[in-house]
């Protein structure tokens, strides 16, 4: 699915295209409805750069047990 943007309102907005990108992929996250690695690439940028975005807003990064689990059996295929 492709969700679109008109010029229009990026520009009545006053912000970038990115910053629109990234206020979209903050609301996904915190409503708790799209993985933190998801947000990141809705917003175009890495995984890091998308956790110290949230850090700058005060926003708790979720890590459940089986976010865990789930990082620690890729951990050791790699």
């Amino acid at each position: 699915m492709t969700l679109e943007i008109s010029e229009e309102i990026v520009a009545s907005s006053h912000l970038t295209l990115e910053e629109v990108r990234l206020g979209f992929a903050i609301w996904l996250f915190q409503e708790k409805q799209v993985s933190l690695g998801k947000c990141a690439k809705v917003a175009g940028i890495h995984k890091m750069l998308f956790q110290k975005e949230l850090a700058k807003r005060k926003i708790a990064v979720h890590y459940t047990e089986e976010d865990f689990e789930r990082n620690m059996k890729s951990a050791r295929y790699e």
